[in-house]
């Protein structure tokens, strides 16, 4: 069985004269990001290797996770290849995971992550927001033959604030 965590970035700042690849996070994306992570902590499922895309804004997301999670840094890798938004690098990226991981948790952007979670899981989203979070569980031992998910959880900010 896999288990896999695929965390949408957090809310952008537009306000800095920067490249789309070097975008801050907003205050308000900072405060969703602690909100999902924290909810997330609960479940206890600690992941063995993040994937971050290199983005200014998905490592400033994963960092936050880093931190109420506990994970450890030796388990956090950074992929230019996960700055991806039609989600083909998305999913060769997972597929070739080493089987070794059981937890992948992936930080990406959208449109590649709606898109992979609805291809893969068994709940359709019109949109995974910033900060979303979708667990997607395999009935698999091997990342290259992942299909037909189990959506085991969502979790998404404007739903934890009502």
């Amino acid at each position: 069985m896999k288990n896999l965590i695929l965390v949408r970035h957090a809310k952008s700042s537009w306000e800095y004269d920067v490249i789309d690849h070097e975008r801050p996070l907003k205050t308000r994306g900072i405060t969703d990001a602690n909100l999902i992570s924290l909810h997330f902590q609960e479940l206890n499922l600690m992941p063995d290797l993040v994937l971050v895309s290199d983005a200014t804004r998905t490592k400033l997301t994963a960092e936050i996770f880093k931190s109420n999670l506990n994970v450890d840094t030796k388990n956090i890798q950074f992929s230019h290849d996960l700055y991806d938004f039609s989600g083909e690098n998305l999913t060769r990226v997972i597929k070739n995971c080493e089987d070794s991981v059981t937890n992948l948790m992936v930080f990406g952007h959208n449109y590649a992550i709606t898109n992979f979670v609805n291809t893969f899981g068994s709940q359709y989203f019109d949109n995974v927001p910033t900060s979303g979070l979708v667990w997607l569980q395999f009935e698999t031992h091997q990342w290259q033959n992942i299909k037909n998910a189990i959506t085991k959880l969502h979790l998404f900010p404007k739903a934890l604030k009502t």
